[in-house]
């Protein structure tokens, strides 16, 4: 049976690009697209600029009535106060944020950032209407050991931990092998299958096969036009969350055209 989600292509720009830059982006990739042509109910197009950009990429989306929807990259689990240096979620749905990452590898690994406190951000997220995109994911030496599947799982239980069946099914995952962000290393399209089915199928156990049917799963890990059909074409994925592609206009389209160039797999 087709699955009825719909594919999600989603840029992470990182700490990179001024606010100039990040609307000349987001003009260039719409005009790529062609926006009044690309049909955003068929893939959807998301970046995440930095915080600094968010502003910026809201008024041209606003002003122009561009299709594409803009994520942040990261969000505090304090509703407000003495956070020095963090965004809350309230600010972020003022703005007009539809997604906001959590859990990427990046926090994780340099600013400590553990299951619990992408729990806690997620149900930020989630009372302030914007959704989760959950990222997971095993190192090298776990791949090594074959761990992949348990230690993944064990991520999606703690992000997922607490959570309404209701608003489990808004949440998009990422699953993201931490050995092949920015490395140039992809990992296979079965790799990919595996963990993203694998994650779909705890996902079903926590909650019933109807939210486990509605989650978009999506890959991450040096994502490129040249093996996206490949990694689209497998059941359990639902998308890509792009890293430095997609500050590229034009390889960011290609990829979210994924489609056109899925003849011969």
């Amino acid at each position: 049976m087709a699955s009825t989600r719909t594919p999600l292509m989603a840029g992470n720009w990182k700490m990179n690009l001024d606010h100039h830059q990040a609307t000349h982006l987001v003009q260039k990739l719409a005009w790529t697209l062609g926006d009044a042509k690309h049909d955003y109910t068929g893939v959807e197009v998301v970046v995440a600029p930095s915080f600094t950009n968010l502003r910026s990429v809201q008024t041209l989306v606003d002003a122009d009535r561009l299709g594409i929807r803009y994520a942040s990259q990261d969000v505090s689990a304090h509703a407000s106060g003495a956070y020095t240096g963090e965004v809350s979620a309230s600010q972020l749905a003022k703005l007009g944020v539809t997604y906001a990452i959590i859990g990427h590898s990046e926090r994780r690994q340099f600013h400590a950032e553990d299951d619990a406190v992408v729990n806690a951000k997620s149900k930020a997220a989630l009372g302030e209407g914007i959704v989760p995109l959950v990222c997971v994911g095993e190192g090298l030496d776990v791949r090594q050991a074959g761990e992949q599947v348990p230690y993944t799982l064990a991520q999606v239980d703690g992000a997922f931990d607490g959570i309404s069946a209701d608003d489990a099914a808004t949440i998009v995952v990422a699953y993201e092998p931490v050995w092949a962000i920015g490395t140039g290393e992809v990992a296979t399209p079965e790799d990919a299958q595996e963990v993203c089915a694998a994650i779909r199928v705890r996902l079903s156990e926590l909650y019933s096969p109807e939210v486990a049917g509605a989650v978009r799963v999506l890959y991450g890990g040096s994502v490129k036009s040249g093996n996206v059909a490949a990694i689209m074409a497998k059941p359990d994925v639902d998308g890509a969350l792009v890293g430095g592609a997609s500050l590229d206009a034009d390889e960011f389209a290609a990829i979210v055209r994924y489609q056109q160039h899925a003849v011969g797999l």
